[in-house]
């Protein structure tokens, strides 16, 4: 993803959390300053900023390493965030199930753990002083055990969770009905999709990572026959290596999928990285050899021959194709929200399944 497309869906991710972007600051460097990531004089110049801008926390869109978090936060005297942990605060703000709340909490949990040393810095520093000696380090190694002992629950009921999950996707499997996955890059529209395909009562929002939770509803036609349809987590780039592992069980849902549908937001300047985002991360996965049909959605907000236009359900047909790489199968343009295209989007569903 190009470097401003990468800082606006940064400021995105900033606004969903509840913040606001006061002022922004690029450095281009052969390699990261092992110390601090940036180099000394472009934190000298983000320190003299705060007069100004009056920032009161720092979120790198890189991952930092606990030593240069912790560094930066000394110079600039601020909290500093990199992209790794905001993403893990959004999880947490929309995480309202018992099966979400213990993904996070373990990401969280596994995010935290190598940094509890400078949580304790303030003693580590008198260490050998009279009547000090000792207790930085004693606290450090009980929080160690402490989240080491929760982190080891948290894998457990996890697991649990995991196995439960396959048991529920043997049942469904034991009726013999098709399922299809709801792919896509965050906010995408894939839960509008599924509102419109199966009229599902779900959470809908304008913003990153609505839906953490998958939703599996079922889509029907006159002759009786049913497809199953299921929402799940949407991906991005830099996604936290930790929430990829604790959302495992979440993602295993994809693996039952018989087909693919790659939700696009047509509307998005970084409609192409997106995608091919979303087309990597199904390849680690694993899942490259699943069907896709990929459905461009917020057709009704598209810029048409290079002006804006009143597009209606009729020019659904007509719309120029977008150019992307590995863009196989068949392709459909749609508005959710609008509910354009659904109807031809249902019947081709019904024809991969049922030829009718």
């Amino acid at each position: 993803m190009p470097l401003n497309e990468s800082l606006r869906e940064l400021a995105r991710l900033i606004r969903t959390a509840g913040g606001s972007v006061v002022g922004t600051s690029i450095q281009r460097r052969q390699k990261p300053d092992p110390a601090t990531y940036v180099g000394s004089g472009k934190l000298e110049e983000i320190s003299k900023a705060r007069k100004s801008t009056k920032y009161n926390m720092v979120v790198f869109d890189e991952p930092l390493s606990p030593s240069q978090q912790l560094n930066v936060e000394n110079l600039l005297e601020v909290k500093v965030l990199d992209r790794s942990a905001l993403i893990l605060d959004i999880f947490a703000s929309r995480a309202h199930t018992r099966e979400a709340s213990l993904q996070v909490e373990l990401a969280q949990h596994e995010y935290l753990l190598p940094r509890l040393r400078g949580q304790w810095q303030h003693l580590e520093r008198t260490e050998g002083a009279i009547g000090t000696r000792g207790p930085g380090e004693t606290q450090l190694e009980t929080d160690r055990r402490l989240i080491g002992s929760r982190i080891s629950r948290l894998k457990q009921q996890i697991e649990a969770v995991r196995k439960q999950r396959a048991q529920q996707r043997s049942r469904r499997n034991r009726y013999g009905m098709p399922n299809i996955a709801l792919v896509g890059y965050t906010n995408a529209g894939k839960s509008s999709l599924l509102r419109s395909l199966a009229g599902a009562d779900v959470l809908i929002a304008d913003a990153p990572f609505a839906t953490l939770d998958p939703v599996t509803r079922r889509i029907g036609s006159p002759n009786g026959e049913s497809i199953l349809v299921t929402d799940t987590v949407g991906f991005m780039q830099k996604l936290p290596t930790q929430l990829v592992s604790a959302f495992r069980a979440t993602l295993e849902e994809l693996t039952n999928a018989d087909l693919f549908l790659h939700v696009v937001d047509t509307e998005s300047s970084a409609m192409k990285s997106q995608y091919e985002t979303v087309l990597e991360t199904l390849g680690q996965l694993g899942l490259s050899d699943v069907p896709i049909i990929t459905v461009f959605n917020k057709a009704d907000l598209l810029v048409y021959e290079g002006i804006i236009t009143n597009i209606t359900e009729d020019d659904l047909s007509r719309l120029p194709v977008p150019h992307l790489d590995n863009l196989n199968g068949d392709y459909y343009f749609i508005s959710a929200t609008q509910n354009w295209g659904i109807a031809g989007l249902r019947a081709r569903l019904m024809r991969e399944f049922f030829g009718s």
